[in-house]
């Protein structure tokens, strides 16, 4: 979904539709959010949404991982090859 549109579904409390056109079409009578309105709470939404940029790349390098049979293999072999490759991902994607 368009930062535009969860913009508009953040600002309007009823139902509405986007028409092809860009419009909007509000239903139950509502009037629609002035267009500056709009624009403000798109930029918030894209600063949340950067703001949290580490994290989804942390979560792709993780989900690469057989986590599992990393640790299941340190247990039995006492080394820390899981706790590495996590303090590697930590390391290349801190936290802002």
């Amino acid at each position: 979904m368009s930062f535009r549109l969860q913009a508009i579904g953040a600002l309007v409390s009823g139902n509405w539709s986007s028409t092809s056109s860009s419009g909007l079409n509000m239903l139950d009578g509502q009037t629609p959010p002035e267009e500056s309105a709009i624009i403000s709470k798109m930029a918030e939404l894209e600063t949340a949404h950067d703001a949290l940029a580490y994290s989804r790349l942390r979560k792709a390098k993780y989900d690469l991982l057989n986590q599992d049979e990393m640790r299941y293999d340190d247990v039995k072999n006492s080394t820390t090859t899981w706790v590495d490759a996590i303090d590697a991902i930590k390391a290349a994607h801190p936290k802002p």
